[in-house]
């Protein structure tokens, strides 16, 4: 992507890029030294683009296959990415259990599935309060590494600019570990199929075992007809971030000298949350002005009206693959609240892509303190998901799921069957809990079959 530097952009281009500072921006730090911040964004804007136009593009147009019913979205990682946590080993096993559950979905689905990683840029995160209290002392909340840092004490919570430039950067080697492990062959579909092979040997996991079995027989049937293609090889592997730190996203916004149109280049798919999507504020204002796919958080108290009025804002020309609605209800009113928005939308004419955030909304504490989550909640809330489109007639597009590689102890249940005191073993989220591998890889064969009951 050609792009111009700022000081060679028409005035009228800035001007509209900017009119979001005239509005609230809610859930951003207080700085303590704004002259920090300026040079820091100042060093940012400097900086090569993360993500580039045509990979944008090329995203906005699978997401439009997915609005259609010919795709399937799979969008997974990190509830909140560390800058500690940036290693190889976390990275692959990350990108490895997403490419386990595409194989499993793809076959479920019968169509393409798009994977987006919540990597590489989800650094930032918003909180219920500016404070946090322990013990009788109060410090600033944690807001993610891009912000502050997670230790309690006054000096790991202060906000410091300067973490904006080590996100970047962060992200930067992040990005081009995935872009390695995407295109040199770790992606390879038959040692992806090898991987979930092992995991459905596993007794825990056996009653997978008939689906695994049909997978390996297609796979077996294009070796026999001499297939060999770089899609058997290859994937394309986007990545996504909440953009809720303006700060950041601001200078990395660019013009495309080949249209003259602003790209938001810290990934190929942002989203506004339901913390910020408010129709005046300034997330909505500053993401309807980037060609990006954007995602729009939508809790149990979404109406139809909030969800036409967010269309309106940033996508009033209706363009397919521009706008997705993750919807985060809860297993106990998805059924409830879904078809009635869904119905809603459709019948104003509007046909965004739908996807299912089946984490947030189903968030519980234990007697002993830890934030968790139950498995059969999660699925619950997936299974009412389809229930609901099936209900309105619309097609559901996608999943948005928080998980990592690793074999953590943070959701409760699964066949692993981890209980309270288990999660103490390996509890390591610095925020919300997430599904473990395993517990990753369950959610897709069960996916998979609600899939195949659906097409």
């Amino acid at each position: 992507m050609s792009q111009r530097t700022e000081p060679n952009v028409p005035t009228d281009v800035l001007s509209e890029l900017d009119s979001y500072r005239a509005l609230e921006a809610k859930q951003q730090p207080k700085w303590p030294d704004a002259d920090a911040v300026r040079a820091a964004q100042t060093e940012l804007s400097a900086q090569p683009p993360l993500v580039f136009a045509g990979e944008v593009d090329r995203l906005r147009d699978r997401l439009a296959a997915a609005a259609r019913g010919e795709a399937f979205l799979l969008q997974g990682g990190d509830c909140a990415e560390t800058f500690d946590g940036a290693t190889a080993d976390k990275i692959r096993d990350r990108v490895k259990t997403l490419l386990q559950m595409a194989v499993v979905l793809t076959y479920g689905a019968s169509m393409p599935v798009i994977k987006v990683g919540r990597m590489a840029g989800q650094f930032a995160k918003p909180r219920s309060s500016d404070n946090e209290t322990r013990d009788g002392v109060t410090l600033p909340a944690y807001r993610g590494d891009l912000v502050n840092g997670y230790d309690f004490t006054p000096e790991s919570r202060a906000a410091d600019p300067a973490r904006l430039v080590r996100g970047y950067h962060v992200s930067a080697s992040t990005l081009n570990l995935i872009r390695a492990f995407t295109q040199g062959g770790f992606a390879d579909l038959r040692q992806v199929h090898a991987w979930n092979q092992g995991f459905v040997s596993n007794s825990a996991y056996n009653r997978y075992e008939s689906l695994a079995a049909e997978i390996d027989r297609a796979l077996r049937f294009m070796a026999a007809c001499g297939v060999d293609d770089a899609a058997l090889t290859q994937t394309e592997f986007y990545v996504s971030h909440e953009a809720l730190l303006l700060d950041y996203e601001r200078p990395l916004a660019r013009i495309d000298s080949r249209t003259g149109q602003a790209y938001g280049t810290s990934g190929h798919m942002l989203w506004v949350g339901e913390r910020t999507r408010d129709i005046d504020g300034a997330h909505v204002e500053f993401l309807s002005k980037l060609r990006n796919p954007i995602g729009v958080k939508l809790g149990p108290t979404a109406t139809t009206d909030d969800a036409l009025r967010l269309l309106d804002a940033l996508d009033p020309e209706r363009e397919p693959g521009r706008i997705t609605f993750i919807t985060r209800m809860g297993a106990e009113k998805i059924r409830d609240t879904l078809p009635a928005l869904l119905a809603g939308v459709r019948d104003a004419g509007a046909r965004p892509l739908w996807v299912t955030d089946p984490m947030h909304g189903n968030g519980i504490t234990t007697s002993t303190g830890y934030k968790t989550r139950r498995f059969e909640d999660v699925m619950n809330e997936l299974r009412g998901f389809f229930e609901a489109h099936r209900e309105a007639g619309t097609f559901p597009g996608g999943i948005h799921v928080e998980l990592t590689g690793d074999d953590v102890t943070e959701c409760l249940g699964g066949s692993e069957n981890i209980d309270e005191l288990g999660l103490a073993t390996r509890y390591e989220s610095v925020c919300d809990p997430r599904l473990n591998h395993s517990q990753s890889l369950e959610l897709a064969y069960q996916v998979a079959e609600e899939l195949k009951t659906a097409r």
